[in-house]
C-alpha cells in the first residue's frame, strides 16, 4: 500500500452490508479496505492493530456498539486518537449527537450514496470531516434548535463572523466539504482551512456540526449572503 492510499477498517455487524462497502471502497482509486470487523471488540482490536487511515463504524453492533467504539479509538481522553467515521440509520437520534462527543468525524445515513461515501472517507483521511445534509438537520431537531425567521435588512446574523466567515459557516452547515467551499466561493483550500480556524476560535466550537448548530440558531441556513 502506497503512502498515498487511504487504509479503511470496516465495521458492522451484517456481511452483506460489510461486503457491499467494501466493493464501494476497494473500486475507488487511492482507497483500500485492510479489514473488516463483525462487532465493537473486533473492531477496537483490529483498529489497534492494523492503525488504519480511517475507521469506518456502524452505531449498532453487539459485543460492544459503535458509540463505544468511537469513545475508544476517537475520544477525547485518547493520546492518539483515529478517525471514526459513524453510520447510522437513525433507529434512536441521541446516538448522534453521542458519537459526536466521543470524537466521531464524520456521519452518514446508511442509504447515502456511493458519492457520499467515498467522500466522507476522503474527508476524513485529510483530518477534515463531512457531515450528511441529512444528519445535519436531524441533528440540529434533537438538539432541540429551531431555526428563526429571517432578518429583515440584510443584517449580519452575529457580529460575531465577517462576511465572508459566515459564508464559509453556512456551506459547512448543509454538508460542504472544504474543497466544495472552495470551488463555491472561489477561495484556495488553504484560504478556506484559515476561516474555518477563525470560526473555530470565534464562536468558540469544536467541530462541523458546533458550526452547523450556530448557524442555524442565528437563521442562516438556505439564506444567501
Amino acid at each position: 500500500m502506497s503512502d498515498s492510499t487511504t487504509s479503511v477498517l470496516i465495521a458492522d455487524d451484517v456481511e452483506m452490508v460489510r461486503t457491499g462497502l467494501r466493493l464501494i471502497l476497494d473500486a475507488e482509486p487511492g482507497i483500500e479496505t485492510v479489514g473488516e470487523a463483525a462487532d465493537g471488540v473486533e473492531c477496537v482490536e483490529l483498529a489497534r492493530r492494523l492503525r488504519p487511515d480511517v475507521c469506518l463504524v456502524d452505531i449498532q453492533m453487539p459485543k460492544l456498539d459503535g458509540l463505544e467504539v468511537t469513545r475508544i479509538l476517537a475520544g477525547p481522553d485518547v493520546a492518539d486518537p483515529m478517525r471514526v467515521v459513524v453510520v447510522t440509520t437513525f433507529d434512536q437520534d441521541d446516538y448522534v449527537y453521542r458519537a459526536l462527543r466521543n470524537g466521531a468525524c464524520g456521519f452518514l445515513l446508511k442509504h447515502s450514496g456511493r458519492g457520499l461515501l467515498v467522500e466522507a472517507i476522503r474527508a476524513a483521511a485529510r483530518g477534515d470531516a463531512l457531515v450528511s445534509p441529512a444528519v445535519t438537520v436531524r441533528l440540529l431537531q434533537h438538539l432541540g434548535i429551531q431555526q428563526p425567521a429571517p432578518r429583515r435588512g440584510g443584517a449580519q446574523p452575529d457580529d460575531q463572523l465577517t462576511t465572508r466567515e459566515t459564508e464559509v459557516a453556512r456551506l459547512v452547515a448543509i454538508g460542504r466539504t472544504n474543497q466544495e467551499i472552495s470551488a463555491e466561493l472561489n477561495l484556495s483550500l488553504s484560504t478556506v482551512k484559515t476561516h474555518l480556524e477563525s470560526i473555530h476560535k470565534r464562536l468558540k466550537v469544536r467541530n462541523r456540526v458546533e458550526i452547523a448548530a450556530w448557524a442555524w440558531a442565528v437563521g442562516i441556513i438556505g439564506s444567501s449572503l
